[in-house]
């Protein structure tokens, strides 16, 4: 069995939901993966069942439009706007936060969940997850996961530990 199928299973849809999510968002011009996902694509994969994307501004309301008819459930909320199909697992996050508008202009394409994506740039996705990790508003487990993820990416990149926080840091210096 793939990871897509396992995927699959395990989401009640989730790979098929975001294989016609990725048909929608390539019809709108720029975008990209970031969050769990992307950080998947860089390192030894955990399991998640976000997908946290940042797509071109002036487009959200189009793409929004889309998932509705295409029979998604979509909420916007201060920071993001979410979309779900009915069943599935499958949490989509679009983030409004305009500080990620940056991270379309760099990024390369990988293989998520069977398709081929923009995923933002390693250094753009460390940038992010230190935000989302040094937000006190998240909830505590949220943080701790965004940590873990900094320190599988340091683990893997030992080059990127000056961009770390330096309690990243001194977690990894400890081992």
């Amino acid at each position: 069995m793939t990871a897509t199928e396992v995927f699959e299973s395990v989401t009640n849809g989730g790979s098929s939901d975001f294989a016609l999510l990725v048909q929608i968002l390539d019809k709108y011009g720029r975008w990209c993966l970031v969050g769990g996902l992307a950080v998947n694509g860089y390192v030894e994969p955990v399991f998640t069942m976000d997908a946290d994307i940042v797509v071109a501004s002036l487009e959200l309301s189009a793409i929004q439009a889309e998932l509705i008819a295409r029979g998604f459930f979509v909420e916007e909320h201060e920071h993001s706007v979410n979309a779900q199909m009915k069943g599935s697992q499958l949490r989509i996050q679009f983030t409004v936060d305009q500080r990620y508008q940056k991270f379309l202009a760099d990024t390369r394409t990988m293989d998520v969940l069977g398709e081929e994506v923009p995923v933002a740039s390693l250094e753009n996705i460390v940038r992010g997850k230190i935000w989302a990790w040094s937000d006190p508003a998240r909830r505590l487990s949220k943080r701790k996961k965004d940590e873990l993820d900094l320190i599988r990416i340091a683990e893997s990149y030992p080059e990127l530990r000056d961009i770390m926080p330096p309690v990243i840091r001194g977690q990894l210096e400890e081992n």
